[in-house]
């Protein structure tokens, strides 16, 4: 299955915050290029020169749980997407200072990376903390919606995991709505409430959750695992 990309939703908001002091702005223009994800197709031989499994983050942030995944899976390439300039920022700190080979960026639209990857090649995907564009004339915005989880289960191989987390309640709603639409791909990993409420091994918290703890929010955890196509 082949998802067209450009019948998904776009990239939408910001794409910088406060102006690159002169180290982060040379991260940027030396370091960036040489972890970059390239044109054209991608595999795990054209990223990493070997074919090892591949994981794939959207919208990492500030990188802290990408690069948690790269230390801890260090025979695994992981594939991190993120528009925010200052985040790419973050994140190529963490790989220098922890020496992380098995990392490449994108920085821009994680649907554009994703559709350039074979079907059935990625062995996790994460989505944790989405923008929730909270307001109902936005919902099309939403990284969960019925284009890009279509394109998830497509990329995943059979027996891969979709994680997927948030403190937004109308996101949570939307977001089992949309899942619930993919069941014939995907199987929740949720026996009781407490697999959804509290955050499963492996999976190490983000700044965003910790801010959303420090507000009083309440954080859900969502685990997917494809099914044999």
């Amino acid at each position: 299955m082949t998802t067209d990309p450009t019948t998904l939703n776009r990239l939408y908001g910001r794409v910088q915050g406060h102006k690159l002091r002169a180290g982060q702005q040379a991260l940027m223009d030396d370091f960036l290029p040489t972890v970059a994800v390239p044109e054209g197709p991608l595999d795990a031989q054209t990223l990493f020169g070997d074919n090892r499994p591949l994981q794939f983050e959207i919208g990492f942030g500030g990188g802290e749980h990408l690069a948690w995944q790269a230390q801890h899976a260090p025979t695994h390439g992981l594939i991190g997407c993120e528009p925010f300039v200052n985040g790419v920022v973050s994140a190529l700190l963490h790989i220098r200072d922890k020496a992380l080979p098995n990392v490449r960026l994108h920085m821009g639209d994680a649907l554009d990376a994703l559709a350039r990857l074979p079907d059935g090649s990625l062995e996790r995907v994460y989505l944790l903390h989405p923008d929730p564009w909270p307001k109902a004339r936005h919902a099309k915005r939403r990284m969960m919606n019925p284009g890009p989880i279509a394109m998830i289960a497509a990329k995943l191989k059979p027996g891969g995991e979709f994680r997927f987390g948030t403190d937004h309640p109308i996101y949570v709603r939307h977001a089992l709505m949309i899942m619930q639409r993919h069941r014939q791909q995907f199987d929740w990993l949720c026996n009781s409430a407490s697999d959804f409420q509290n955050r499963p091994g492996g999976w190490p918290e983000t700044r965003y959750e910790a801010k959303a703890r420090r507000l009083g929010h309440e954080v859900w955890y969502f685990r997917y695992r494809r099914k044999d196509a």
